[in-house]
């Protein structure tokens, strides 16, 4: 008995300890309730709380949680049952309305979701479902936030997995992508053609332009050789007359110079032509001017002789 009292006293005062601390982690809260009313939170850390007076309600975690939703069969606008899957992401930002405002957010949120997807999917047709995943998501969200606000609950986000139509129109659509994929083959295939062709014309167009060039180039080139040649010829024939004008003219001053007038160089010219005339078959045509000469022949003759 005297060892028995300190012991019960340890046992009291361990069920004390454990009853009035509390460690709370990182991200997470409790809710505390002092005689069943709502009194306050415990925070991260250690928190005090008083025996029996004080209980703690529940736990929630603040970290972004995520929820899925049953795959649910609902029925488009033209009548087709398609089987929607989703899951949501959502936070809770106030732990007092998540515990007092809704006995299972959670739950809510699921059923809430459902609703809204039925309703926005009644709306639309089999094709504006199957490519409206994002405007579906946006729609739910919208629909949740405006439910959640008041449980303290905040969705992060919504989104749709899988939207399944039924098997036969699976079918239909798979035939029908596989034609529109042949389709786009051919045209592509078509397209790839057209191409090929309007290369090789561009080609055939580009080395027709380069061998005219080419042959406009040689013909420029030939020309501008012949144009030279002939100016080369040209010159060379003016050099030629040119000289023989020189030599001329140096002759009739050197004759000039022996003291050779007009008269006798004529003379001296028809003398040439007499001895021309000699030959059988040669014919001699005298220019009219050269017969005014012949009169003064003999004086000419004369003086040659006398100069003897």
């Amino acid at each position: 008995m005297i060892y028995a009292i300190p012991i019960l006293i340890v046992v009291l005062a361990v069920v004390f300890i454990s009853l009035s601390v509390k460690i709370i982690p990182q991200q997470k809260v409790g809710v505390v309730e002092r005689l069943g009313k709502f009194n306050h939170l415990l925070t991260p850390g250690i928190n005090i709380l008083i025996p029996i007076i004080d209980h703690v309600r529940t736990y929630h975690d603040l970290r972004v949680q995520q929820a899925n939703v049953p795959p649910q069969t609902v029925i488009t606008k033209d009548n087709v049952q398609v089987k929607i899957d989703t899951i949501i992401f959502y936070q809770v930002t106030g732990p007092e309305q998540a515990t007092y405002g809704i006995s299972d957010y959670v739950y809510g949120v699921r059923n809430i979701t459902t609703a809204t997807m039925r309703q926005i999917i009644g709306k639309m047709e089999l094709d504006e479902t199957l490519s409206g995943r994002e405007k579906i998501s946006t729609d739910i969200r919208v629909a949740l936030d405006e439910a959640t606000e008041k449980w303290g609950v905040r969705i992060e986000r919504v989104e749709v997995i899988d939207i399944q139509p039924p098997s036969d129109i699976q079918d239909a659509m798979d035939k029908q992508m596989k034609a529109e994929r042949s389709k786009r083959a051919m045209v592509l295939e078509a397209e790839a053609a057209k191409q090929d062709m309007i290369l090789r014309a561009e080609g055939n167009k580009q080395s027709q332009i380069l061998k005219a060039e080419g042959e406009k180039e040689a013909r420029i080139r030939q020309a501008e050789g012949v144009r030279q040649a002939k100016e080369l010829e040209a010159l060379g024939e003016a050099k030629a007359i040119q000289s023989i004008a020189d030599a001329e003219k140096l002759r009739i001053q050197l004759l000039r110079e022996a003291g050779l007038d007009e008269q006798v160089l004529t003379y001296r010219a028809l003398e040439a032509l007499g001895e021309v005339a000699n030959g059988a078959a040669n014919k001699v045509f005298i220019p009219t001017k050269a017969v005014e000469t012949l009169g003064s022949i003999g004086a000419i003759g004369e003086m040659l002789k006398g100069s003897k």
